[in-house]
């Protein structure tokens, strides 16, 4: 892949065989974050998991304490007194089946979270093709089929995330835009990597955390070490 001169200016400043401790390593995140917006900050961290075997799944959610910079577009599946909740919470757009609907018909998929009543789980189940693979589709264990949506709507415009593997064992992360600052970035690292370490599968053998970088949307990966995490220690700031 073709680079840009400032993404090969940044990439001198990284030791790419070094493991960073975290306040160092977002400090650089940080330092490398040199397009005309304001980027995202990313973790991806590669678990030593098999994804293909349902007793080695890693998925959850984590409320970031710094949320992630992002305005979230919330739309709940819910009917009568729940949606009047839902839409005194804040949500974005809520409906029953002329929601489904819109979707199915019109492709309507303005929002960034979806959160259902359990009752309304027979009319979402017929959205799973088109709500699964954008990372959509609402989820006991992620807190988005839920009685309480109000609750579930104010987590998740307080920047509440959703964390599962990938194909590849690997989760991938928003934690929050170059222009929060390390200390800010470092509080929801921690808050998001704790939240992993405590879903590790009881069928999880050898090591858990095999590798976890760091990124900005245009700036090159910073590695970081995570094993005082495992160990229940904590890195000291720089």
């Amino acid at each position: 892949m073709k680079r840009g001169k400032k993404y090969i200016e940044n990439l001198k400043k990284v030791d790419r065989l070094k493991l960073y401790e975290t306040d160092e390593a977002l400090k650089l995140c940080v330092e490398t974050a040199s397009a005309n917006f304001d980027e995202t900050v990313e973790m991806h961290i590669r678990l030593g998991v098999d994804s293909r075997h349902a007793d080695q799944q890693v998925r959850g959610a984590v409320i970031l304490p710094n949320g992630t910079g992002k305005d979230v577009r919330v739309a709940v599946f819910a009917r009568d007194a729940m949606a009047d909740l839902a839409k005194e919470a804040g949500a974005d757009v809520v409906g029953a089946e002329d929601l489904a609907e819109k979707i199915t018909k019109e492709n309507f998929m303005d929002f960034d979270v979806a959160i259902a009543t359990p009752d309304m789980m027979s009319v979402v189940g017929r959205l799973g093709k088109i709500l699964g693979p954008r990372g959509l589709m609402p989820s006991p264990k992620a807190g988005t089929v839920t009685p309480d949506v109000a609750r579930a709507v104010e987590e998740a415009k307080a920047g509440k995330i959703e964390y599962r593997l990938d194909k590849s064992n690997i989760i991938h992360c928003p934690i929050g835009k170059a222009s929060f600052g390390h200390e800010k970035l470092v509080e929801n690292f921690e808050a998001l990597l704790n939240a992993v370490i405590k879903a590790k599968p009881a069928a999880s053998k050898g090591q858990y955390i095999r590798s976890c970088v760091v990124a900005t949307t245009m700036g090159p990966g910073i590695k970081v070490a995570t094993q005082r995490y495992m160990t229940g220690g904590m890195p000291s700031p720089q």
